[in-house]
Parts: C-alpha cells; structure tokens; sequence
C-alpha cells in the first residue's frame, strides 16, 4: 500500500504522461514531494528509470507465514520503481528521498537497514537510511558521469534481528544536468583538400565528445564553422556536417598557388546545438591545400645558345631557366628536359639541376669541329608527374638552342697505330723500310708536322723529319736480346706547329723473319766414358740460334783428320736432335781426349760447325762409374 505524505491515497499514472511529468532542476532542495506508486510487473523483470512516477513512502510487500519455512514471498511481488536524483543537487545534505516502511509496525518494533554499493560497499555512506524512521537519504551531491546508478535493497528486522519482510530491491538513477561541455580529441585538426577540387569534396573530420547522457540534449553535440581565414576567394569555401563533423568544399576556387592553407575554428555545441542553453568548446581545424600538376613548366627564353669546345665530354656548355608555379621539389615541379631534334648522333644529353630546377646542356660525346660547326636543338620541357586533366602544355615549354663548337688543335695521329712491317733479318743499312706518317685532324689550320724519334732500342732506325720515311741505320738481328718474339719496336713523335703544339705518338713493329744465319753449337762441352767398351756412351746433341726450318734435324758426323778420331770413336744417331759418341776399340787408355764433332743444321743452304768435346776416359766400377783412382789417373792429355 501506498501513501502520499498527507495519508491520502494518490492516483497512478504512467512516467511518460504529461500530467504526471516532474521537472527537475540542479538545485532541488527535496525529493519530500515526489510520489512513487509500486507497480505490479512479472517476476524476474527489472525496472528501468521510465516505470512509474516516484513516491514518497515505500511499504514492503505483504507476505504470508507457511508453516515453519518462515516467510515465503508471494507467486506476484511488487517490484519498487527507480528512484531518480539529479546530480550535482546543492543540498543541504542529508537530503531525503523516500520513506521505507513495513505494515508490521503497528504490532513489532522494527529495525530498517540499506546494502549495496554506496551504502556498506565502496563508495561507503553515500545513501544512508534512519533504522527507526526509515528515512532514507542522500549525504552529498551525486555524479552522473562517475557512476549514473545504484542498486540498493532495503531490510526490515525486529529488535532481535528476525527477518520480518523479504529485501526489496531499490534502483536509484542519477538523473543527468547539462554540467560538460563538449571536448573536442584535438585542440588542432590537420586537413588536405587537392586544389581545384569540385563542391562536395571531402576535407576532414572533426569529433568532440560529451560527457553527459548522449540519449537526452545534454550530452547532443552539433557542430558549425565560426570562422575562415583568409576569406580568399570567399568567406564560406567550406561547411560541417552539424552531426558527424564532416567537412566538404561548398565552393570552386581552391588555388593552392595563391592560397596554400586555411585556418578554420570549428565550435562544438551540446543541447544539439542550442545556443541559448547548451554548452560550447572551440578548436581549430587547418586545411591544407595540396598541389595538383595544374600549371605547365615554362621555359624562360625562346631561345639559349653556348658553345662547346671539341673533343670535351662532361661539361655543361648552356643552361636552361624555367619557370613553374607548382609546388617546388615535388613531382608537380620537378623539370624533365628532352632534347627532340638536332643531335641525332646523341652528342648532348640535359640534366636538371636538383636545388633551381635549371637544365644543364651536357655533353656526353666528343664534337668534331671538323664535322660539326654548330648544333640547333630542340628541347621540350614537361614534369615528372603528369598534367592534371584538362591542363595543355604551354607553347613556352619549347626552345631552340644553339650550341657553337670551338675549334682545338688536336694532335696529329697515326692512323694505323702499331704499324707493322715484315722484313728478312740482315738487311743492310741504309734500307727503307716503310713510310710512317700522321694525319693532322685540324684540316682548316694549315699545319705543318714533323717527326721525330722517341724510343729505339737497338738504334737500328732513322726518320725523315718532313715525310716520316723510316731507314735502317744498322743491319737488323732477329737474334738481338731487343727483339721479343720476332719483333722489334720503335716510337715516334709527329708533332704540329699549332698555338699550343700539339703531338701524337705511333709505334712501328717490325717483324724480322729468320734466315739461316747461326750454325749449331754442339753439346754437352764436356763428358766422361768408361776404358772399355760398353753399350754406356755419351748423348750429344746441338743449339740453334735460328729457329725452324732452319734448326733441326741435325747431322753429326766425326772428321777424317786426324785419323786417330774415326779409329778410336763412332757416332750413332739417335733421333733428328740427339747422337751417341762411344768407343770403337776395346780399351782406350784413361786420361782426358779432345773429340772433334761436325754437326749441321737443316738450313737452306745448311750451316756446319765444328767443335770439341773434352771427354774423360777412365777406369769404371761394375755399374759403370768411373773411379776415384781412374779419375787420379785420368790426368794425361789425347786427342781421339
């Protein structure tokens, strides 16, 4: 049963009638006035704050004794509505909120209690209730956004602590006050738009929060631009979405080359936006403005000119100025220079200059004066990224350059450089052996050359000083140590008469062809042969100086004078290179022989020589070495 506070029974009507709505302000001092009817729900079901209007007094359900199980609730309870307390109340504290009661009390003195968070469970004493009364209060100003409910239950005890009602559960909600304003996540927002972007482009988003109920106009954020600057090309070149805090463009005309970047204050207002009463932050969103490829590079001039001197790579011979009004150091700027005429053999190549965006006309090819005078080029200029759509190129991305060729003394060259000649060793001196002149490349400066000799080893040559004419000074041996693998070297200088002078140097190479002209040398020089005879003799063979066919096979053969040689000695032959020189008789007394030996070469006529081996006769042991006394004894001077 319920109860307003002068005892008369009061209606019940819904939460959500206009009758029956309560207006609650910060500042309420009592909730003494408010009523709250019990309203009869399903088991199980919990009350939201919209159930019924409060009341004053609370009356804990009848309940019925079965037998000696105690109190048993009924199949229908009466389920208590929300009690709501709007936060931030100014007191003065203890502030009442509802009485609790038990219809017993007329018979039993009864004892009331609350638990549960924010009465014995931390936050401690935040509600507390009159055991005798059942008063139950509010000691301090609430929070809604530091905790927006509690859930209480309130127990009626006699005096000596029997239960003598079931809990009721209690639900209290913080009724939420306009107290925070919107708080936007950054104080600065930072932005892009592309430049020339249509109407309706996307910029950015801004966000606030509220801390307040964002079901109820409290915690409802709109938003609004306050201000533009610069106000270039208008005031309003951008709107926000007053719900979600998008920005677009509302206008044409972003020209990132006349204005880069805006500055916008964007504000915040909670009660969906009322001025009047809701609350209100600041912050500044800064949009850049991008740049888009929209204005063509623009050469400087019409014309460039420069000069190059021949036969020089690697320099810059013009330079190229351009104009672009794009973003510098991006793509958008960046020159890229080709050259579409005029060098076909790639003469010139132009490189950009990283810092001032100039083109340097480089040279990557030596230019002949000879062959070209002057080059006319003509060089395109784009960007390394391409024109935005619709932008032409302007007709000041071309020009013409003209590069002039300076003329240099180049040194006379030899065109056939080594030159090689081939000639039979042992011509005689004073034999001309070839022509050995240069070309001087300067064809317009009418120089005269002149020889000279700059590196002849074995001093074989000479030269003409006007014609360059080669003569041997001395007769030319291919078996000289200055000739390596059949050839011989010799350089020399042609020199002009030009302002500076100018030289090249050639080298002659003279291939000497073999003749017939060194007879072989026998060896060994010397050799040692048992006194008897053996099947152990001594292999001889030759040098040639020469070389094939004019070496090898060789024939030996032992002289007829004097006569003692062919008695005592024979020669067998071995091979084409190799012969071996034995004893003929049986025994030949120890002592030291000179063996005359003639052997000739294979030569065109063949060439003989005849030479001495020193041959040791002497005493020999059963392997067929000769003997420390044989050795003694072999001390007598023969021949043959």
């Amino acid at each position: 049963i319920f109860v307003g506070c002068t005892s008369r029974a009061r209606s019940s009507c819904s939460s959500t009638s206009q009758r029956c709505s309560i207006g609650l302000r910060s500042g309420a001092q009592s909730l003494a006035d408010v009523i709250l009817p019990l309203v009869q729900i399903a088991e199980g079901e919990r009350p939201t704050p919209d159930t019924q209007p409060q009341t004053s007094v609370i009356t804990f359900p009848r309940t019925r004794l079965m037998g000696s199980s105690g109190l048993r609730r009924q199949k229908r309870d009466w389920v208590i509505p929300p009690i709501n307390v709007p936060e931030n109340s100014r007191g003065p504290f203890p502030q009442m909120l509802v009485s609790i009661r038990s219809d017993q009390d007329r018979q039993i003195q009864i004892r009331y209690s609350i638990t549960g968070v924010g009465a014995d469970q931390p936050p401690n004493e935040v509600f507390s209730i009159d055991p005798v009364a059942g008063k139950m209060f509010v000691t301090k100003p609430l929070d809604r956004e530091e905790r927006s409910s509690y859930h209480l239950r309130a127990h009626a005890v006699d005096m000596n602590g029997n239960k003598v009602e079931n809990p009721i559960d209690l639900y209290i909600y913080v009724i939420d006050m306009n107290d925070n304003r919107p708080e936007f996540r950054n104080q600065v927002y930072n932005g892009s738009v592309d430049e020339g972007s249509k109407p309706g482009s996307y910029v950015m988003k801004v966000t606030a929060h509220d801390a307040d109920d964002d079901t109820t106009g409290n915690g409802m954020v709109r938003y609004r631009i306050l201000s533009q600057s610069p106000h270039s090309p208008i005031p309003n070149m951008f709107t926000i979405n007053s719900e979600t805090g998008d920005i677009i463009t509302v206008a044409a005309g972003l020209d990132r080359e006349k204005v880069s970047q805006y500055t916008i204050i964007i504000q915040a207002t909670d009660m969906e936006g009322n001025l009047n009463f809701g609350l209100s932050n600041t912050a500044t969103a800064i949009i850049s403005v991008t740049d888009v490829n929209d204005n063509p590079p623009e050469l400087t001039a019409r014309t460039f000119s420069g000069e190059v001197p021949e036969n020089r790579v690697n320099i810059v011979v013009a330079n190229l100025t351009v104009i672009d009004r794009d973003q510098p150091h991006t793509p958008n700027w960046n020159a890229v220079y080709r050259i579409v005429s005029g060098d076909p053999s790639g003469h010139f190549t132009i490189r950009t200059d990283p810092v001032t965006n100039d083109g340097m006309v480089t040279v990557v090819k030596p230019v002949d004066y000879e062959m070209n005078r002057a080059f006319m080029l003509t060089v395109v200029v784009s960007n390394q990224a391409h024109l935005a759509s619709g932008i032409q190129s302007s007709l000041q991305s071309t020009a013409g350059v003209t590069i002039s060729v300076v003329d240099i003394n180049e040194p006379p060259f030899f065109p056939s450089n080594p030159k090689l000649v081939r000639f039979e060793e042992g011509v005689p001196a004073g034999t001309t052996l070839t022509t050995f002149s240069a070309n001087d490349p300067d064809r317009f400066m009418q120089q005269i050359v002149r020889y000279s000799k700059l590196s002849d080893p074995a001093n074989w040559l000479s030269i003409n000083t006007t014609n360059g004419q080669i003569i041997t000074m001395a007769m030319l041996n291919r078996e000289s140590i200055f000739v390596k693998n059949n050839i011989y070297e010799a350089t020399f200088l042609a020199a002009d008469n030009g302002s500076p002078p100018a030289s090249g140097t050639g080298t002659l190479q003279i291939y000497l062809i073999d003749v017939n002209d060194n007879a072989p040398e026998l060896l060994p020089k010397e050799a040692q042969i048992c006194e008897r005879i053996s099947a152990h003799g001594i292999n001889i063979t030759a040098a040639d100086a020469d070389v094939d066919p004019n070496v090898g096979p060789f024939i030996f053969e032992l002289p007829a004078f004097p006569s003692s040689v062919r008695r005592n000695w024979t020669i067998s032959r071995l091979n084409g290179d190799y012969a071996q020189l034995n004893l003929r008789i049986q025994y030949l007394e120890s002592g030291v022989y000179d063996v005359p030996v003639i052997v000739s070469d294979s030569g065109n006529p063949p060439l003989s020589n005849r030479s001495v081996i020193k041959v040791k006769v002497c005493p020999c042991d059963e392997n067929g070495d000769c003997t420390t006394v044989g050795a003694v004894a072999a001390a007598g001077l023969g021949t043959g």
